[in-house]
Parts: structure tokens; C-alpha cells; sequence
């Protein structure tokens, strides 16, 4: 199943692939002889090149999704014949890929995310001129559409929630059936009211942060009501900014000084700590990172609160193992990783700069591109036990714009259409 990791979503922002965050808006960094010094072992450690085995057909606006041995390629309207947009699976075993069917997709918008769940293909989208979110839903063995709502999909693990941004009523978010996409249950709010926490395997927790009253926590499973307290008895009511990371709510003050940390399950009060203009928080390891609006990152203990170290180069982290965080800034054309220490901050590596393979599926492996001279792209896993990027493989005949699952890697390739390979 795909673990989408969307964040809080407004009007305006657009879903992501199931790749975790950063969204770099730091400093870039950069260290001209360490990676000149990583472009020439990668070269010499690379395998040999490697032609895509399959291809697919596509085209410049195509976009294609993996889930499990299936491709799934969204064509986008064909004026000039009169087509519309169509949505075509693709079975990719030992063989060449083979069709299993081909069906019509209502309107002319961009699909984001296409994933496969309880035997059904969701499509997650927006609609013709951006104007709105939809969600489609597909008979994973037939093709025939079963159902189509306003809003964004979200796995819950084995639940469904749609979330509609635009909406400015209530039911902001519901659960409903993957079958028929009936209403099973819904949650009160407004987009702007409703949070949603993410784990392995998609929302887990929604937040109900009314501007005045109770704020109530929910399973997003099955709609269970966790947890209700007024976090701000007798103010007046305002709209509070909030974060949610590492299993907590992140009340930030009115002037942005201030963060105090409750834990999400109970609402109980953890912590209050002065960290001026935070705009994004996460779990990195054993620690909370706090990611300040204007670049840079701190880390804190998240049992009180205390910073650990700071650091203005970092704009997020990507995983953490073995005592290490795999962190990234800006940079043209990528992010620019590195290795540091996840206690006290040191720089162990810097890794260069890395174009992140948005996952389709998500199996605990990160893998990066990287443009060659020779047009090739290599592919590089990204592991902070190993201390340096891994390179699996060198790929012929891929521009780029990649995606993966557990098993398979699509790329573009210059005519427009996709090469497939599978990963070592």
C-alpha cells in the first residue's frame, strides 16, 4: 500500500508523492572538493550501464504509478483525436509488460497519485484548471470506474479518508467505503481546523483544533474519539498555528516565539520551549527536529524540550539509522545531502547533491539520481549506515522524472515514453 505523506493541505498545496519530507527552503551548502571527490568514486565503484529491459508507451504530459508488479500510466487528453484522459494498467512480470485494460477517466485535470487498496485503483488529482481536488475510484480487475468524490484520498491503514480543501462547511474530513465511496463516518472542522497525523501506514490521527473549545483527537482508523481538552481556557477565540510530529501537537504562540509540545494520544502538556518562527517539525531518530521558517533546523529532546544542537544549513531529514541523520538543504537541481551525527549535530559526510525517486511504495530503502556527463542517470541508494552513497545502477535511455515502488523503477525516456527497470 502507499504511504502518502501529504502534510496539511490547503487549497493551494499540491500532493506529494509517498517520499518523505524535507521541503527544502533553507541555504543551500555546498562543498566543492568533497564532491568532485564523490563524482569520481561513484564513477569507478558503478556497475555497468544497464538499457531499460521494458518500455512502456506515454508521452511528454504521461504520468505512470507503480503498485506492487503493476504500472499504472495516465494518458492526458488527446484533443486532436478526440480522445480524453484514460488510465491504463500495465502487468510487469518476467516478460514484456502486458495490458490489462484500458479505461476513460472523467474531466481533463493532472493525476498526483494513483495507488492500489481492498481491490481498488484510487486516482488522486486535480480537476480541469486546478480549481479543485478529486478522488476516483477503479475495479482493480475490470477497470470500470466505481466512484468519484471531491477531495484528497488518504490511506489510513485499511481505511479510506477523503479530505476536501476547498470545502467551507463542515464534514472537512470522512472515511469513506473503498468499494462504492459511500460516507462511512466523517470528522467536524473546516480544512483550516483539521490536522492529520501521518505513520507507516498513512493517517493515523485527525485533529480537530476549533478556534475556541475542545480540541479533539481522533483514530483515523475507525473515527474513535482519543482525547478532548481546551488547550487555551478563556482566550478568545483565534485560529492557533499548529504542527504535528514525533507523536506530538505543536501549539506556536502568536508572535512565533514560543512552542509548547502536547502529547497527541492524551493532550496532556509536555513542554514549552522558546523557538522563534517554526514552519515544519518531525521525528529524526530518537529526537524532534524543528525546522525554522527562514532555513535551518533544530534538535530537540522530545521528552522536554531541550535543544540538543542547532544548525542553520538543514531544511529537514530524510531517515535515521545507526546513530546517524541522512539531512538536506537547497540546491540547484536536487537537495544537497549529508551525514551528520544525531546527537550532537557533526558533520560526518557530505553526500553532494541528489535529485530524491519520489516512492510509490515505501520498503525503508531512499534511493537519489544523478545526471552524468554522458547523459546517463546514476541511481544511488542512500543508507547512513553505509556512510556514502551506494550506486546501483546506471541507467541508459532515462531523462528522468523516476518513481518506484518495492521492486520496480519507471523513468522517462526521451521520446516521452518509460523505461522500466527493476531494482537490484
Amino acid at each position: 500500500m502507499a504511504v502518502i505523506d501529504l502534510g496539511e493541505l490547503r487549497d493551494d498545496t499540491a500532493p506529494g508523492p509517498p517520499a518523505r519530507r524535507p521541503q527544502a527552503v533553507g541555504r543551500p551548502f555546498r562543498s566543492v572538493v568533497v564532491l568532485l571527490v564523490a563524482l569520481v568514486t561513484l564513477a569507478a565503484a558503478a556497475p555497468p550501464s544497464r538499457s531499460a529491459a521494458r518500455t512502456l508507451p506515454g508521452g511528454p504530459a504521461a504520468a505512470a504509478f507503480i503498485s506492487g508488479d503493476r504500472v499504472y500510466v495516465v494518458q492526458p487528453p488527446d484533443p486532436q483525436r478526440g480522445a480524453g484522459r484514460h488510465l491504463v494498467a500495465y502487468r510487469v512480470a518476467g516478460g514484456p509488460p502486458r495490458t490489462l485494460w484500458r479505461t476513460p477517466v472523467p474531466g481533463a485535470g493532472v493525476a498526483t497519485t494513483v495507488w492500489e487498496q481492498d481491490g481498488m485503483v484510487l486516482l488522486v488529482g486535480r480537476t480541469a484548471g486546478d480549481s479543485a481536488w478529486e478522488t476516483i475510484g477503479f475495479d482493480a480487475r475490470t477497470g470500470r470506474m466505481s466512484w468519484r468524490q471531491p477531495g484528497v484520498g488518504f490511506p489510513a491503514g485499511g481505511a479510506l479518508l477523503l479530505q476536501v480543501p476547498e470545502m467551507a462547511g463542515r464534514e472537512a474530513v470522512r472515511r469513506v467505503a473503498v468499494s462504492d465511496g459511500r460516507t462511512l463516518w466523517s470528522v467536524p472542522g473546516t480544512p483550516d481546523n483539521v490536522e492529520l497525523s501521518f505513520g507507516p501506514s498513512g493517517v493515523d490521527r485527525l485533529v480537530h483544533l476549533p478556534p475556541a473549545g475542545e480540541t479533539v483527537v481522533y483514530d483515523a482508523a475507525d473515527g474513535t474519539r482519543l482525547a478532548a481538552r481546551d488547550l487555551a481556557p478563556g482566550d478568545r477565540p483565534t485560529r492557533r498555528w499548529t504542527l504535528l510530529g514525533a507523536g506530538m501537537l505543536l501549539v506556536i504562540k502568536d508572535d512565533g516565539g514560543s512552542v509548547t509540545a502536547y502529547d497527541l494520544d492524551t493532550l496532556q502538556r509536555r513542554w514549552t520551549a522558546v523557538l522563534p518562527l517554526v514552519g515544519f517539525a518531525e521525528r529524526c531518530g530518537s529526537l524532534l527536529c524543528a525546522v525554522r521558517l527562514t532555513g535551518g533546523m533544530w534538535a530537540l529532546d522530545p521528552a522536554t524540550g531541550a535543544v540538543r544542537w542547532t544548525d542553520d544549513r538543514w531544511t529537514g531529514t530524510l531517515t535515521a539509522t545507526g546513530g546517524r541523520l541522512l539531512v538536506a538543504a537547497d540546491a540547484a537541481g536536487g537537495s544537497a545531502l549529508a551525514l551528520v551525527e544525531e546527537a550532537t549535530g557533526r558533520l560526518v559526510a557530505d553526500l553532494g547533491v541528489w535529485e530524491m525517486v519520489p516512492q510509490d511504495e515505501f520498503d525503508g530503502r531512499l534511493f537519489g539520481i544523478r545526471r552524468t556527463e554522458g547523459g546517463r542517470l546514476l541511481l544511488a541508494e542512500l543508507d547512513p549506515a553505509r556512510g556514502s552513497p551506494e550506486v546501483r545502477e546506471v541507467l541508459v535511455g532515462a531523462v528522468g522524472d523516476c518513481r518506484m515502488g518495492a521492486e520496480l523503477l519507471v523513468c522517462r525516456r526521451a521520446d516521452g515514453g518509460f523505461g522500466l527497470w527493476r531494482l537490484p
